[in-house]
């Protein structure tokens, strides 16, 4: 399959995780929520290998043209019709999921001298702890996001400014909002709704043959409502009762791992800051795309700014690659505890404005009540701030942070 007249916007970062990865005999898989931009990132690759030269089998099961792609027995089969002898086959197979079967052809191709794998699904259930075991062990996620804010810059042909950031702030980070005016907000709803209602079509209610849509979409609801809150399924089972349904702690349990597997949320545990263990209990959820949660959860964002700001805040502590949990003190709550591959450790407060007394001494004061030596920043929207330190606390703006990091 030649792609390589495919319109596309580099996202090198990813391109560079998969390169890392080549020649060690291992299948690398690319995750995430349908239509934040996966297939993309496989394109890309793609077309940088056709353009080198190489032998790309790219199969692409969103295609009519793979239709007949339905089993690993077919698969090997048109892998076979396609392969060179000599030289490497790089094997890319988009939404691997629709083939039956498809570890036991991925796992054998692994051992074959010259082939390259990359296979992307958008079902974590799919790629769950077992997955090692199916596909004989040897293999590497790469989880693809929604656009960061610096990527929406680049796919919108904006410059950095509050007007830019605002508009992240609305209309949020999926890749296919390039294709529409993105200061038309009638137009980005019309979008996100539409992916949001396939994600939640395809990867839930088809797959796992839910029968209670009503509850489905009121939980959906609950957890755009309640983005950064404790949630736990006693909380969610009084909230459906005020709109006159009921639904059972198991139920709920179910319900939200569903959708957690499409990536429409990811589950954030609580960290024990003076015990220094997970706490296994009323975890927070927070939406793979801010703005798919805007459109879910249908208030304006002067109603919930601090709520969206969270998520942008966990989600780009994510891409930069930390382990992300939310920290528990006996005083009270830290909004981020991040720890990187180094075991390095550094604390996160987010909030909207530091314009009152009562708001700065909140903030500051959850930070200061940690007694080690990690570093400890607050992150807002507070108008002029510039990045500062008090006493060991760093406060810096939300474009700053989402612009150069910490």
């Amino acid at each position: 399959m030649n792609i390589m007249n495919t319109n596309i916007i580099s996202r090198d970062e990813y391109i560079r995780r998969i390169e890392r990865y080549l020649g060690k005999e291992t299948i690398i898989v690319l995750t995430g929520q349908r239509r934040v931009g996966k297939s993309f990132v496989l394109k890309d690759f793609a077309q940088r290998k056709q353009q080198e030269g190489a032998n790309v089998i790219y199969i692409d099961k969103e295609s009519k043209d793979f239709d007949a792609i339905t089993n690993s027995v077919e698969l090997n089969q048109y892998i076979e019709a396609h392969r060179l002898p000599n030289g490497t086959n790089y094997i890319l197979i988009d939404e691997v999921q629709d083939i039956e079967d498809f570890e036991k052809s991925v796992r054998a191709y692994r051992v074959e001298p010259g082939c390259e794998i990359i296979i992307t699904g958008s079902n974590a259930e799919l790629f769950s702890s077992d997955l090692a075991n199916r596909l004989g062990g040897r293999h590497h996620s790469i989880y693809i996001q929604s656009l960061t804010y610096r990527e929406f810059l680049i796919f919108h042909n904006l410059q950095d400014s509050d007007d830019s950031l605002r508009l992240y702030i609305e209309a949020g980070g999926l890749p296919g909002l390039r294709n529409y005016t993105i200061t038309d907000s009638r137009e980005v709803a019309e979008y996100q709704k539409d992916v949001f209602n396939t994600v939640l079509l395809k990867d839930v209610i088809l797959r796992h043959k839910v029968r209670n849509v009503s509850f489905l979409e009121r939980l959906c609801q609950f957890a755009a409502d309640n983005t950064g809150k404790l949630f736990s399924a006693t909380s969610v089972s009084q909230y459906v009762k005020t709109k006159g349904e009921s639904a059972t702690t198991d139920l709920v349990i179910r319900y939200r791992k569903y959708l957690t597997d499409c990536y429409i949320v990811s589950r954030v545990k609580r960290f024990d800051i003076r015990g220094k263990k997970i706490l296994e209990s009323n975890d927070k959820y927070y939406f793979e795309d801010h703005g798919i949660r805007n459109i879910v959860a249908g208030t304006r964002r002067d109603q919930d700014i601090e709520k969206v700001i969270e998520n942008i805040v966990y989600q780009q502590l994510v891409h930069m690659g930390y382990e992300v949990n939310v920290g528990q003190l006996l005083a009270g709550e830290v909004d981020f505890v991040c720890t990187n591959s180094a075991k390095e450790r550094i604390y996160i407060q987010v909030a909207y404005l530091l314009a009152h007394e009562e708001t700065i001494e909140r903030e500051y004061g959850a930070l200061r009540n940690i007694k080690d030596n990690y570093p400890k920043y607050i992150i807002s929207m507070t108008p002029l701030v510039k990045r500062n330190n008090d006493e060991g606390i760093i406060h810096l703006s939300l474009r700053e942070f989402l612009m150069n990091g910490l």
